[in-house]
């Protein structure tokens, strides 16, 4: 596949301190810290509650199919000494700035979605406006000083965010780059009523949000806030926040319904047997919101690759294809323009109307736009540079 950024060797330095487990520093890190942003596994009334669950088994929640094993550490670490994709954009990614005052008047048509980066979306749909996995932290990680960080910053500033009084936020399960620590305190002081799978509210009440705004729902159940419908449906994926809290909480995608429009979000999932389930019982939608990145083969059971996400996207019935979960953070091997591109190809093939916004770009269903290749301009930019300077000499 063409790679639209040059590969750059990573430092030694960079290299010896990615092939640590990350995830045992973090652990280190936090209890040392006695960090608040590990949240808290369900414990007392809630567990004894969640384990009625028909998701529950014997040592934490399940999915419908058996999980193989998972990859060996050696190999992933192998790959972090030998691998030359430009996983990292070279140069600054242009987002488009936004600001409360873009969002004071509602979409004619009714819906409205405006991507912030990786998961994270503003859906404003049929007067109601609605937040998806919103990550505002600088990293993706319990800590500030360890972890994934930000390629870009964020199109829309904290403080314009709370503002914007939505009235409800979805989140998809309890990994650090889908239930932040920092948003989920700036949101604390608002009025905001949290949709979370089962035992994620345990996470929001340590930290402070009332029990009466958290609505926590098992797969297929569904919960109602002003004229729409959420609806807690499957995914294929795992949970946990700690070493020790593996898959005490439940993931799972989303169908947002309203009086005159839907969405469906897929979270983080791999491709599994539900998805025409999903479709048969709560299809069509106008859109669907997909995760395309952080894909490898040694973990395809959890996250899909952009081909899959593309052939989910038909089995739940859409008509428009948004693509997330890419662009934001290196959480995989693949070259970071890879998601997009890969999805490109493989949408022209099939047939599929695909939109992928700038950071900060908002899509009103059904007007499209061309769809704008805009991970391309740095490249280009270096690429006229080169040719300027060749001239020169």
């Amino acid at each position: 596949m063409k790679s639209y950024h040059l590969p750059r060797k990573k430092p030694w330095a960079s290299v010896l301190f990615s092939i640590v487990p990350t995830i045992v520093l973090l652990g280190l890190a936090g209890l040392y810290l006695n960090c608040a942003s590990f949240g808290q596994a369900p414990e007392g009334s809630r567990l004894e509650r969640i384990k009625e669950s028909p998701q529950y088994g014997e040592e934490g929640f399940v999915n419908v199919a058996q999980a193989p094993e998972g990859p060996a550490f050696l190999s992933v670490a192998l790959e972090w000494l030998t691998n030359d994709e430009p996983i990292e954009p070279e140069e600054p990614i242009v987002v488009q700035k936004r600001s409360i005052e873009d969002f004071r008047k509602a979409p004619e048509s009714g819906l409205r979605i405006t991507w912030f980066g990786h998961s994270s979306l503003l859906v404003e749909m049929d007067g109601s406006l609605v937040l998806i996995d919103p990550v505002w932290g600088e990293r993706v990680s319990p800590v500030s000083f360890l972890g994934p960080a930000r390629f870009h910053e964020n199109p829309l500033s904290l403080e314009d965010m709370v503002k914007l009084s939505v009235d409800a936020v979805v989140i998809s399960h309890d990994h650090y780059d889908h239930l932040d620590y920092p948003t989920i305190m700036a949101l604390k002081e608002t009025d905001t009523v949290f949709l979370v799978p089962l035992g994620v509210g345990s996470h929001l009440e340590y930290w402070g949000i009332p029990e009466d705004r958290i609505k926590e729902l098992d797969w297929w159940q569904e919960a109602r806030v002003g004229p729409l419908r959420f609806i807690a449906t499957p995914a294929q994926h795992f949970s946990g926040r700690t070493l020790e809290d593996r898959d005490e909480t439940l993931w799972s995608s989303w169908a947002i319904k309203g009086p005159q429009h839907s969405v469906y979000y897929s979270g983080d999932t791999g491709y599994f047997k539900e998805f025409p389930e999903i479709g048969r019982r709560l299809g069509p939608f106008d859109v669907s919101i997909m995760a395309i990145g952080a894909y490898d083969d040694r973990w395809s059971f959890v996250h899909l690759n952009p081909e899959e996400a593309l052939q989910a996207h038909q089995d739940v019935r859409a008509k428009k294809f948004i693509p997330v979960h890419w662009g934001t953070f290196n959480l995989a091997f693949h070259g970071w323009t890879e998601p997009a591109e890969r999805t490109l190809k493989a949408a022209r093939e099939k047939g599929i109307e695909v939109w992928t916004p700038r950071p900060g770009q908002s899509l009103t269903p059904p007007h499209m736009v061309a769809t704008e290749r805009w991970w391309d301009a740095s490249i280009e930019r270096l690429a006229s540079q080169e040719s300027d300077a060749q001239g020169n000499n």
